[in-house]
């Protein structure tokens, strides 16, 4: 695991906060435009995730004002559970499940009860779309399970619940750790914010009101999260002391356990 890039920025920084947001709906404005059943993309994930095509989006990054020409979508619903397992030989499992909304599909298998997911509702009717609904096609969706690797083993298994900011918030937890040298559970309590429906930025608590005044002078619209952001889990391995390092996220129900 290396630096993100953001150990220039204070963790608790207005600039860092801003850079986080504006780099977040670049991400995403490009995830719900090209993102889609691999066999249906075009461009293709290796140009998404080329140099050159991140170097054009941060082109469109002012570090001083938010960039109103960028459009993000609407997002995806969450029931999301997420679960990681170390034994006691390193190997590490990343989980993550969701039934999207409430009750899924509102179906049940006949024998078992269990509900199935209805993901299917991430697909666009938008004609052309990559992501358009198709037979045979798989939708978009927002399930990802983590795996942090270094020197070709795992060194993290880690996930982050809460619907469409499970994205920024894997690369917060991440830059909290790698960037400035937050332990497994400060990097996951720290304050969080992501936008809502509307664009409106919704702010944890736990972020300062000189911050919050500073982004809205860089064009952001900000209000008080009336939930928490999100939850997550992480186990990190530590190889030279030969501990397994827990977290859990106060924001939903959860533990840290080993025996």
């Amino acid at each position: 695991m290396r630096e993100t890039g953001f150990a220039s920025f204070d963790p608790g920084s207005a600039d860092r906060q801003h850079m986080l947001i504006e780099i977040a709906r670049a991400a995403y404005s490009v995830r719900d435009a090209m993102i889609a059943d691999p066999s249906q993309m075009t461009p293709d994930i290796d140009q998404i995730l080329s140099e050159r095509f991140a170097a054009r989006l941060a082109a469109g990054i002012d570090k001083q004002k938010r960039n109103e020409s960028i459009v993000v979508p609407s997002l995806p619903d969450a029931d999301t559970t997420y679960l990681t397992v170390v034994d006691r030989d390193r190997m590490a499992v990343s989980f993550i499940n969701s039934l999207y909304r409430g009750f899924g599909s509102k179906i049940v298998t006949p024998k078992s009860g269990i509900a199935l997911q209805n993901r299917g509702a991430c697909f666009t009717l938008k004609e052309g779309h990559p992501n358009e609904l198709k037979p045979g096609k798989r939708p978009m969706h927002t399930i990802i399970p983590a795996m942090a690797m270094s020197n070709g083993k795992a060194a993290m298994s880690f996930g982050v619940m809460g619907g469409s900011y499970q994205p920024m918030g894997h690369a917060l937890v991440l830059s909290n750790m790698l960037d400035h040298a937050m332990d497994v559970q400060e990097a996951i309590d720290y304050p969080r914010l992501f936008w809502g429906e509307d664009g409106v930025i919704d702010v944890e608590s736990g972020i300062k009101s000189d911050i919050r005044a500073e982004l809205e002078r860089r064009g952001h619209s900000i209000r008080d999260a009336l939930a928490p952001i999100g939850g997550g889990q992480t186990i990190m391995i530590d190889e030279k002391s030969g501990f397994l390092i827990g977290g859990s996220d106060p924001r939903k129900d959860g533990m840290a356990l080993g025996w």
